[in-house]
């Protein structure tokens, strides 16, 4: 297909995230176009599919679609903002970086940022039944997950590598022992009393 074809054809983008819910760490955003001429078999939801199958899917996104753009927001931003409008503002930025202008962008949940640079329609549980969601959701899980590894070499005794900045009872003993570090989210309420615990004693 040539460049005048492809310029021709409707660009649709799935868009979607990972990390709304942890204590640390940043919030990533995905958008992707897909090339119906190269299928991918097997794309899901990326909390379906394995940490080895999200790995394997990863490259062939990458080098199978027609444009894709990741974005990381981090935690100071998501604490200015709050986690919902923070990931609103990764979801525009993502849809607004892609290489070629999409003409309409899918994005997974129920609400559309209002200062997306196309037209957006959201779709409840659209990783699951829109393969370029799918294929976003796969591309920020991913890169959160590694994002996350680093960071544990970085702050070690957290536990980042394992739990991926989610509240769980490793995480939060470990933050009540060791206090916040940089990459936690202080305006997440378990982060803000433990601040409080550690200012004080």
């Amino acid at each position: 297909m040539s460049t005048v074809q492809l310029r021709k054809r409707r660009l649709t983008a799935g868009v979607d995230e990972a990390g709304r819910g942890p204590l640390a760490g940043p919030v990533v955003v995905a958008a992707v176009v897909l090339d119906p001429r190269r299928p991918i078999d097997g794309l899901d939801d990326s909390k379906k599919l394995s940490e080895a199958r999200r790995e394997a899917l990863y490259p062939l996104v990458l080098e199978r679609a027609i444009a894709h753009c990741v974005v990381v927001v981090g935690p100071d931003e998501i604490d200015r903002l709050n986690i919902f409008q923070a990931t609103m503002v990764g979801m525009s930025r993502a849809v607004a970086g892609l290489p070629r202008r999409a003409d309409m962008a899918l994005i997974d949940g129920n609400k559309v940022p209002r200062d997306l640079p196309c037209p957006g329609r959201s779709i409840v549980g659209g990783d699951a039944l829109e393969p370029a969601i799918s294929a976003a959701s796969i591309l920020a899980k991913v890169t959160r997950d590694r994002l996350m590894v680093a960071l544990d070499a970085v702050h070690p005794g957290y536990g980042f590598a394992a739990h991926k900045g989610y509240p769980t009872p490793e995480h939060l003993a470990a933050l009540q022992r060791l206090g916040p570090c940089p990459e936690h989210r202080r305006s997440f309420a378990p982060v803000c009393r433990s601040l409080i615990q550690h200012e004080l004693f």
